[in-house]
């Protein structure tokens, strides 16, 4: 089978079931960016040290990805043959961010992105994920789309934001505080 078809030359796609939408469609534009998101956090996983537990929480999250790329995929009215996201999967995402944060400090301010590449990376991540939400919302306003994938998007960057916190925890590296601009460091510690 050849990578290329040709049949996009003239700016249009299809979706599974064979429909044919432009390449800006909302619903191409979600799904590109949930994938967008899926090759970041294929970028993660590259990282060494990482504990086991954490690799495997965020290859879980990548197969995820590719469930909810499928079922945005498939147009209205058509069949999806695999298994769809559920509410399942965000009770496990909340489940395995208290099991995490049970190991962090409570937060005392904000923090930037950084300490560990693979912090670093999971933040880049996170920002993708937020991003992916905002256009999974347009698509819902014009588009309504199952409840259970909302729940799911919308846990998504909560979950990634303490992955990346552990991700620094298990390094042994300290989250990095932002300090307000006018405020000193010992000020911000009291």
């Amino acid at each position: 089978m050849k990578i290329y078809t040709k049949n996009g030359d003239a700016g249009e796609t299809g979706l599974f079931g064979g429909s044919r939408v432009s390449k800006d469609d909302l619903r191409i534009r979600a799904y590109g960016s949930f994938d967008e998101l899926n090759a970041v956090l294929g970028l993660v996983l590259g990282e060494s040290g990482m504990p086991a537990e954490l690799k495997s929480r965020l290859a879980r999250t990548q197969s995820e990805l590719f469930q909810l790329g499928a079922e945005l995929a498939t147009p209205r009215g058509k069949t999806l043959t695999m298994a769809m996201l559920d509410d399942v999967e965000t009770e496990r995402m909340e489940s395995e961010i208290d099991a995490m944060e049970k190991d962090l400090e409570p937060l005392k301010t904000f923090i930037l992105p950084g300490g560990t590449r693979a912090c670093s990376l999971i933040h880049l991540a996170r920002t993708v994920s937020r991003r992916a939400e905002r256009e999974f919302v347009t698509l819902n306003r014009a588009e309504p789309q199952r409840p259970a994938i909302l729940r799911y998007v919308n846990r998504l960057s909560d979950f990634l934001f303490v992955c990346a916190r552990f991700a620094n925890h298990s390094a042994k590296v300290k989250d990095v505080p932002w300090i307000a601009p006018g405020t000193s460091k010992k000020a911000k510690s009291k």
